[in-house]
């Protein structure tokens, strides 16, 4: 069932890779967002890809899209000054037809279709669903330099993307932030401003962020582990 619209936020500044977009760089022989937009193009859940990217950089992602054959691809756009108004540039080219909005990090290649398949079958349960992981460590509520407490490792999780909602709960969450000049770094943080029901759906740690250098040496060592040639 084709149903859902993916939004894959490409617009970042990479401010901690030293200058270098994180993007473009190589992972084994695709860069990094092209490895993010061919799991969505082999979800069959996934009727359509939206690209927000720089301006600057519109004609060089039409070109990776082409590239790796990323047919679900229809709109690559430029973002806005936040990632929040980055997305809602993407939300104006989503199809009329479409019944679930999904939102991704592109700074995420290795999420599967898979993950993405499950996260979309969530939330359609629940009306909205994101991938995430149980925290591995103990974390501390740290105030000034000195700790203030521990909470419940046990009701922690590392939320990942990405996030999927049903898209009139989704735009519902936009227009509430609108309204209210509320301007959030997590969709999630839109749906649960108006109430919103969201599922988590486990994730595996390999699903990272890539942030900094050291992040893109791990998903090198990840993609080296599945192909012991490389």
């Amino acid at each position: 069932m084709q149903d859902t619209s993916v939004i894959i936020a490409a617009a970042g500044n990479a401010s901690r890779m030293g200058g270098t977009d994180k993007l473009l760089a190589d992972l084994d022989g695709k860069c990094v967002v092209a490895h993010a937009i061919l799991a969505f193009q082999q979800c069959d859940s996934v009727s359509e890809i939206i690209i927000v990217t720089k301006e600057r950089s519109i004609k060089q992602y039409e070109l990776i899209a082409a590239e790796a054959g990323a047919s679900k691809v229809t709109h690559i756009v430029a973002g806005g000054e936040t990632r929040q108004q980055s997305i809602m540039n993407g939300l104006k080219c989503v199809s009329k037809e479409t019944k679930y909005i999904a939102v991704h990090d592109g700074a995420r290649p290795l999420v599967s279709s898979e993950k993405i398949a499950r996260v979309i079958a969530d939330a359609r349960v629940f009306g909205g669903a994101t991938l995430g992981v149980p925290v591995k460590d103990t974390v501390k509520i740290v105030d000034d330099a000195l700790i203030v407490d521990t909470p419940d490792r046990r009701k922690l999780w590392l939320i990942q993307t990405p996030q999927v909602f049903r898209k009139e709960i989704y735009f519902e969450g936009v227009n509430f932030a609108l309204d209210h000049e509320l301007d959030f770094t997590d969709d999630c943080q839109l749906v649960e401003a108006v109430n919103g029901k969201i599922a988590v759906t486990e994730s595996d740690y390999r699903n990272i962020k890539i942030t900094t250098p050291e992040d893109l040496i791990i998903a090198r060592a990840l993609l080296g582990k599945e192909n012991p040639c490389v």
